[in-house]
C-alpha cells in the first residue's frame, strides 16, 4: 500500500485560507503525496505565504487568457510521474488524514477502475438547498459504474468531479488527457471517454472533502450557461442521455425536505436559484443561436470564447 506514489494537481485562482488548510491536511495524510503541483492563474493574485510551509509544493503561474478547464489540468498532470494523480480544487479540504489512502485502496479492488472520486460534504457556509444537493450527488454509499450502467443512470453515468478525483495517470494520459478546449465539465467528458474505452469509475464515499459554495441566482445562471455550452459542444457524450429529469428530481426532493421543516422562505429561494440554473443551462445549450455579445455577458470564462474564436 505504502509503495504507491501519488501526486496532487490543484488549479487555483485567487486562493485563500482554504488552500492553506487543504495543503495542511494533505501533509498529514497516512499516504502523503510526493509532489503537489499548483497551476495558478495570475501570479499577482497569489499569496506566497499560503504555500511557504510546504516543501513539496511546486507552483506554475499562467495568464488568465491561457486558463482552460482541460488544458490547465493537463499541464499539471504532465508534471507528474506518479502512479496516481489526485485532482483537487483550491477550496476543497480533506475531511481526515486517510483521504489518499482510502482512494488508492479503491483502485486495488479492480484493475479496470481508472478514476475514483470522493464525497463532497457541506460546511457552515452552505445554504440549506446546497446541503441537500451535496447529499443527492454524493450519497453515503460507495459504488462502481461502467458503460453498462448507462440505461439505468443516464447522465449520472458520466458524473465524477475534479473537486476531488484520483486517476491512474497512465490511463489518463493514454486516453489523451482532459479534452481541450473546454469551458467546463472536463471531468464528465473524460469520464465518457474512459468508460467507452472499457474502464470503470468509482465513487468512494469514505474519501471525503469539505467543499462549499453559496452562489447567487445570477452566479448559478452563469455557471450553468457554461455547463450547457459544454454539453452542446460534446453531443457524442450528452445527446443520448437524460439530464433535465435528474435535476427536477433533486429540486422536488429538496423542496419536500425544506417544507417538512417549515422552511418556506428557503423553498422560495430554492425555486429562484433552480430557475436561474435551468435558464442558464438552456441558454448554454442554445448558445449558437445567441449573439456573441450576449454570450460574453453571460459566461464565466470570456477567455475561452476569445481563444476559441
Amino acid at each position: 500500500m505504502m509503495n504507491h506514489i501519488v501526486d496532487v494537481v490543484i488549479p487555483s485562482y485567487k486562493p485563500g485560507e482554504k488552500l492553506r488548510r487543504c495543503l495542511t491536511m494533505l501533509s498529514k495524510q497516512t499516504l502523503p503525496p510526493e509532489y503537489i503541483f499548483i497551476i495558478n492563474t495570475e501570479k499577482k493574485y497569489f499569496d506566497p505565504s499560503l504555500t511557504a510551509d510546504f516543501a513539496n509544493v511546486s507552483i506554475t503561474h499562467i495568464k488568465k487568457q491561457d486558463f482552460d478547464h482541460g488544458a490547465t489540468r493537463n499541464l499539471g498532470v504532465r508534471k507528474s510521474q506518479a502512479e496516481f494523480v489526485l485532482l483537487m480544487t483550491d477550496d476543497a479540504v480533506p475531511k481526515d488524514t486517510k483521504l489518499i489512502e482510502t482512494m488508492v485502496k479503491t483502485f486495488e479492488t479492480d484493475e479496470k477502475i481508472a478514476a475514483v472520486y470522493g464525497r463532497q460534504l457541506p460546511t457552515s457556509e452552505s445554504a440549506e438547498d446546497e446541503r441537500y444537493a451535496r447529499q443527492f450527488n454524493y450519497p453515503a454509499k460507495s459504488f462502481v459504474k461502467s458503460m453498462a450502467d448507462k440505461e439505468r443512470l443516464q447522465i449520472k453515468t458520466y458524473f465524477q468531479s475534479n473537486v476531488c478525483c484520483m486517476y491512474r495517470r497512465a490511463v489518463l494520459e493514454a486516453l489523451g488527457g482532459f479534452p481541450t478546449p473546454m469551458i467546463f465539465n472536463e471531468d464528465m467528458v473524460f469520464c465518457h471517454t474512459m468508460l467507452a474505452a472499457g474502464y470503470k469509475s468509482a465513487y468512494c464515499a469514505e474519501a471525503a472533502v469539505y467543499h462549499a459554495h453559496n452562489y447567487s441566482g445570477i452566479q448559478q445562471l452563469r455557471r450553468n450557461f457554461d455547463l450547457g455550452v459544454s454539453q452542446a459542444e460534446h453531443p457524442e457524450v450528452f445527446s443520448d442521455v437524460k439530464a433535465v429529469g435528474e435535476g427536477m428530481r433533486m429540486v422536488k426532493g429538496n423542496a419536500k425536505q425544506l417544507l417538512k421543516h417549515g422552511r418556506i422562505f428557503s423553498v422560495v429561494r430554492l425555486f429562484y436559484r433552480s430557475g436561474c440554473k435551468f435558464l442558464g443551462y438552456r441558454l448554454g445549450k442554445s448558445y449558437r443561436k445567441l449573439p456573441m455579445q450576449l454570450v460574453l455577458r453571460i459566461t464565466t470564462n470570456r477567455g475561452y470564447w476569445r481563444n476559441r474564436k
